[in-house]
């Protein structure tokens, strides 16, 4: 069985801490929580979880400080969490397992990581990232917010079904990620091609300002780095689609869309796309066609990053309507139905059950 030691970085963490240290509780064989300046109960609560809590001083990096977590452990491998991260009891459970028999050829093991959900507590975004990591392979973090974990060599992984799911509490508007970013500009630093795409999705998300992200996902998609990892070259062209979207530029949504499709097979995100071009046309065979291609999600599973309303929920309601517009109850009530499952609150997808169900009722009578 091997050892880990499990690093957090904090700052004024005491309503959620906790809930994390609780989750994972007699797994890690040390808890090392590097403070980066907390005015609450949150050493307090570090402390009551039997945690090493060592003092840093911030600096407007998080690498910075999570390599000074990593530096701190002494276990053969390392896990790292945030303070808003929880394991559920079944993800709990295959943690210990896979701790208890771990195969100790691997140096490192991904874990998925579900972050942002719908009103419904249905999961809208995940992805996988490296979760656990040999200490002596020497891993580390890089870019000033949103940081990566690397090693300084080739390493072998194990991609696991665990889940850390995240739990933060409603907050208002942060503008910090973006201040760290363009503090660090002002100073001169150049911004990785990772950083530009993250300070788009800050720019984006935080001030709504997507003319302002339009051009730093640009330069993202225009450095040769970006080719290292297609996945996430395909999110920078969905976000920068929906950038020029919601900043009235359809042509241009449209050809970032086309440009997706010399880059790799459809993804759902781009069908999805597609498909509601030829809606607004009322090309219901065209838009069928495309949001059934959604579905079938043919881009698989094995992506870094999953958007799941784009082959769930979306799809599904919108091939409701093509299908009524083509005289196809039955396949319209059928993609309603499924629909339902995800949004079973939506009074929309429950009237169009009730009518489908009528007017199939109605003809069938008829027959």
């Amino acid at each position: 069985m091997i050892t880990i030691s499990l690093c957090l970085i904090v700052k004024n963490e005491e309503k959620v801490l906790d809930n994390c240290l609780s989750s994972v509780a007699g797994i890690p064989d040390e808890i090392i929580v590097v403070d980066t300046g907390s005015t609450d109960g949150t050493k307090e609560i570090a402390a009551r979880h039997g945690a090493r809590v060592v003092d840093f001083e911030w600096v407007d990096d998080f690498s910075a400080a999570r390599n000074h977590s990593f530096a701190q452990a002494r276990m053969d491998y390392i896990m790292w969490l945030d303070a808003d991260d929880v394991l559920l009891p079944e993800d709990r459970a295959k943690l210990l397992a896979l701790k208890q028999n771990f195969d100790t050829t691997l140096d490192a093991v991904t874990m998925m990581y579900n972050y942002t959900f719908d009103e419904l507590g249905n999961v809208t975004q995940t992805a996988r990232r490296i979760r656990l990591a040999r200490r002596s392979m020497n891993f580390t973090w890089k870019g000033y917010v949103h940081e990566d974990l690397s090693p300084d060599s080739t390493y072998r992984y194990f991609d696991s079904d665990i889940i850390v799911t995240h739990n933060k509490l409603e907050s208002g508007p942060s503008y910090r990620n973006i201040g760290i970013y363009e503090k660090h500009m002002r100073e001169g630093h150049e911004l990785r091609a990772i950083d530009l795409f993250q300070y788009a999705l800050e720019l984006e998300a935080v001030t709504e300002g997507f003319e302002k992200a339009i051009p730093y996902y640009e330069k993202f998609l225009e450095r040769p780095e970006r080719d290292t990892d297609l996945n996430m070259t395909m999110v920078a062209m969905h976000r920068l689609a929906r950038c020029y979207y919601m900043a009235g530029h359809p042509e241009k949504e449209w050809e970032t869309t086309l440009r997706s499709l010399e880059m790799d097979v459809p993804r759902p995100e781009f069908c999805c796309r597609i498909g509601e071009r030829f809606l607004q046309r009322e090309k219901w065979r065209q838009a069928a066609f495309w949001y059934e291609l959604a579905i079938q999600n043919p881009a698989g599973e094995e992506r870094i990053v999953q958007n799941y309303p784009f082959k769930t929920w979306l799809p599904h309601k919108q091939l409701g309507l093509c299908y009524y517009r083509l005289g196809d109850y039955p396949n319209s009530l059928r993609h309603n139905q499924l629909a339902s499952q995800y949004l079973p609150q939506d009074e929309d997808i429950r009237t169009n059950i009730g009518v489908l169900t009528r007017l199939i009722g109605q003809s069938a009578g008829q027959v």
